[in-house]
């Protein structure tokens, strides 16, 4: 978890609604992080990456795998403040041209660390990984920018992913 409170502050301020929303776990909630507000500014784009950086191992990595979709900018900018390639993975597999499931590059053979905007039970992360895995490549290892604290991290850790947050919720909360 990362220690920049002013980021947190300004990650919560940014993207913080509150309502009903379902979330893709099926889950109602009535506060959600429009990930999309933060990742659409440039400025907290970047701050976010230079946050993620010291969570990107220093070796062993062959490329950033971001999620469709909000993982994508993400995985952009990371690989712009790491020097590691990054990869966009689709929730699933083109039917036309390529037929890929990761555009940037090949998976087969390849150690992926996977890049999350926001994690609740773990199971767009879960389904990625099970897809590259599938196709020949190594992924133990993912990074989000909030753990909703919805059981996700446990789920992944089960599945042999190990997952760190740049925040979780409370940590939002309690900057804001």
């Amino acid at each position: 978890m990362s220690t920049d409170t002013s980021l947190a502050h300004d990650i919560f301020r940014r993207s913080h609604l509150t309502g009903e929303f379902t979330l893709r776990s099926g889950v109602v909630a009535h506060e959600y992080f429009d990930k999309y507000l933060f990742e659409s500014d440039p400025v907290m784009l970047r701050r976010i990456a230079e946050a993620l950086a010291p969570l990107v191992p220093a070796h062993g990595v062959d490329a950033l795998a971001g999620l469709e979709t909000g993982g994508i900018p993400l995985a952009v900018m990371l690989s712009q403040v790491t020097g590691v390639p990054a990869l966009f993975v689709r929730k699933e597999a083109k039917t036309y041209g390529t037929c890929r499931l990761a555009e940037g590059g090949e998976v087969e053979g390849r150690r992926l660390f996977i890049v999350e905007d926001v994690v609740t039970s773990g199971g767009a992360v879960l389904d990625a990984v099970a897809e590259l895995r599938r196709r020949g490549a190594t992924v133990e290892q993912a990074v989000c920018v909030i753990d909703r604290e919805s059981g996700g991290p446990k789920r992944l850790a089960d599945n042999g992913i190990e997952l760190q947050a740049l925040f979780t919720m409370a940590e939002l909360k309690a900057a804001a």
